[in-house]
């Protein structure tokens, strides 16, 4: 595998993990928080870890990992691209209602209440399908990234 793929894969690795668990953590941890506190006191962790520590760096590894998955042969390729496919669905999902409604919610204060509860519960439901998939697309990378090696006869070129 040549030296730009190796390292697109192994960030698309990373990124997708560190998404993975902070996706899990958000669900488990603050979500809970949020149901019981008004939306003005939430902490606001797309501005201060998301936007700049996965969505944003993510969102580029898998348009990246595209190029380079797609120009590259050998047994990664398959599981590769299983991977972003996966990943390009999870993103879809994310800037299409994820990102809006959580902006959304935010922004509303403590007199809409039952509509942010009920706006909060949906959200919550529909993440844990984004969780799947994010859990599926990271355990496809990391079987691509099992691939890459002198024991696998057939290298990735990009």
């Amino acid at each position: 595998m040549q030296k730009p793929a190796t390292i697109i894969l192994w960030l698309f690795v990373i990124f997708l993990g560190i998404s993975v668990g902070a996706g899990l953590y958000e669900a488990r941890i603050m979500v809970p928080i949020w149901r019981d506190t008004p939306p003005e006191t939430w902490l606001n962790t797309g501005i201060a870890f998301w936007a700049f520590v996965t969505t944003g760096p993510l969102t580029l590894l898998v348009l990246a990992g595209l190029y380079f998955s797609w120009r590259s042969v050998g047994p990664v390729r398959p599981w590769w691209l299983a991977a972003l496919v996966v990943s390009v669905m999870e993103r879809i999902a994310t800037f299409a209602y994820f990102i809006p409604t959580m902006v959304w919610l935010q922004g509303q204060t403590g007199d809409a209440g039952a509509v942010v509860a009920s706006t909060l519960e949906t959200w919550t439901l529909l993440n844990h399908g984004r969780h799947v998939l994010s859990i599926l697309a990271w355990l496809l990378a990391l079987k691509a990234l099992s691939l890459i090696g002198p024991a696998h006869t057939k290298p990735l070129q990009a």
